[in-house]
């Protein structure tokens, strides 16, 4: 270990820590590494997973003595099990949403899991807006409670995201609990908008759009959404703010949780869109009953 260096501190803060001691610019290493500036500082910050291999790379370019680059290298790869693994991100709700965006642009296969709401990559704006009014309307607490401004900023970025599933070298799978679509967050004419989107990007070849029939034997229980990006992060939402892990024992246990839930959905899903659909034409003023 390092002098006054902490066993726990995170990869990428120590190797920044070296690079300032040895009066290194992050674009300098870069080139001596064959990285640009920019992955350096996303290694350095916390960002960007820290791969072993990269790791070893950079510390070796840094001179460091054998022995501490074997033990940051084994700082990239330990398993961790503790709690501390998962850190909050960005409490604000734009600010959340461009910081998935951030995450989601860099990622080729994102697999996303939500229990009682449309997938947010999926969501019309007026779906995202009644959502995210919630938080404005509905929680009494100044830390949490966004203005009107900021709801809208965070549907703007929102829509942004979505804009990645018509990128063809990208991937998706959306996994929904049926409760998703019985859950009325907006009026009528807008849960049928939304049910039109969901038809609409349920066809596009990347896209792989899954629901869990409401009478399914669940396999474990639903606990809560999640958003997995490739096999490097885990992303959830709170109400208060959001929590993500880049720790791989971590993301390998969300992917079998991904898959176990997607053994009993089904993605023949007309028919559950048709159901809902009739549901909510029926609830529209003047409608028959």
């Amino acid at each position: 270990m390092t002098d006054g260096d902490s066993p726990d501190l995170p990869v990428g803060n120590e190797l920044a820590r070296w690079r300032k001691r040895k009066k290194i610019s992050g674009q300098l290493l870069g080139d001596r590494v064959g990285m640009s500036q920019a992955k350096i500082s996303r290694l350095e910050n916390g960002v960007s997973n820290p791969d072993p291999q990269d790791v070893r790379s950079i510390a070796e370019a840094l001179e460091l003595p054998p022995q501490e680059v074997e033990r940051l290298v084994a700082l990239a790869d330990r398993p961790y099990d503790r709690f501390v693994d998962w850190h909050s991100t960005e409490p604000g709700l734009p600010e959340r949403q461009q910081f998935l965006r951030q995450l989601e642009g860099s990622t080729r296969e994102i697999r996303t899991f939500q229990p009682a709401v449309v997938v947010g990559l999926l969501q019309t704006s007026e779906y995202a807006r009644a959502l995210l009014t919630g938080y404005r309307t509905e929680l009494d607490d100044d830390n949490t409670a966004a203005s009107p401004l900021a709801v809208s900023e965070a549907v703007a970025a929102r829509i942004q995201r979505s804009q990645v599933l018509y990128e063809p070298r990208r991937k998706f799978s959306f996994l929904m609990i049926e409760a998703a679509l019985a859950n009325r967050v907006c009026g009528p004419a807008d849960m049928l908008a939304q049910i039109g989107r969901l038809r609409e990007v349920s066809a596009l070849p990347n896209v792989d759009v899954r629901i869990i029939p409401q009478d399914a034997d669940l396999p474990l229980p639903p606990a809560h959404g999640f958003e997995i990006m490739g096999d490097k992060v885990v992303f959830v939402d709170l109400f208060n703010t959001s929590l993500l892990s880049r720790d791989r024992r971590t993301v390998r246990h969300y992917q079998k949780v991904f898959d176990t839930l997607a053994s009993v959905a089904t993605s023949q899903i007309g028919g559950l869109l048709d159901k809902y659909q009739a549901r909510y034409v029926r609830m529209l003023p003047g409608s028959a009953a």
